[in-house]
């Protein structure tokens, strides 16, 4: 199924925004040149968008709170690991797309706060235009199975 995505993917290339050039472009695999599920990683559970998402929307977000809002948020019935998910933080912090400090004005233990940046809302906008496009093959697959009428 992912390589009928990913063909489907190539068939019409996406325009790529002026920051994915000037950001080297990370987001590239050496097969497509526009920003691809290859390259774009996670797409098993779509965690990283998913995790980009939520920082954006709640401005900064520490690790346990992440991890709670995950599931309101997420592609997939099936769990992600708490090891997936610190990772996912861990590599989006180091290609720039987040920034992390520690909180220690909470009471209790210091915890590391994640910010999206600029780079990292640009990368989310990439994320948007590749499900997008993955959206728009899920329905053509699923409209034609639906539409065979063996398989009823």
């Amino acid at each position: 199924m992912v390589a009928a995505i990913e063909q489907s993917l190539r068939v019409e290339k996406i325009q790529l925004p002026k920051t994915a050039t000037k950001r080297k472009l990370k987001n590239m695999c050496s097969r497509h040149d526009y920003p691809c599920t290859c390259a774009m990683g996670h797409l098993y559970r779509f965690i990283e968008p998913v995790l980009l998402l939520i920082i954006r929307e709640k401005g900064r977000s520490y690790g346990y709170d992440l991890t709670t809002s995950v599931a309101q948020y997420a592609f997939t019935d099936a769990e992600i690991e708490k090891a997936v998910l610190y990772r996912t933080l861990r590599r989006l912090e180091k290609n720039g797309y987040v920034t992390s400090d520690w909180d220690m004005e909470e009471p209790g233990p210091a915890r590391r706060v994640y910010t999206l940046t600029k780079d990292g809302q640009a990368h989310l906008r990439e994320w948007g235009q590749v499900l997008t496009k993955v959206a728009g093959s899920m329905t053509r697959f699923v409209q034609r199975v639906s539409s065979d009428k063996s398989l009823t």
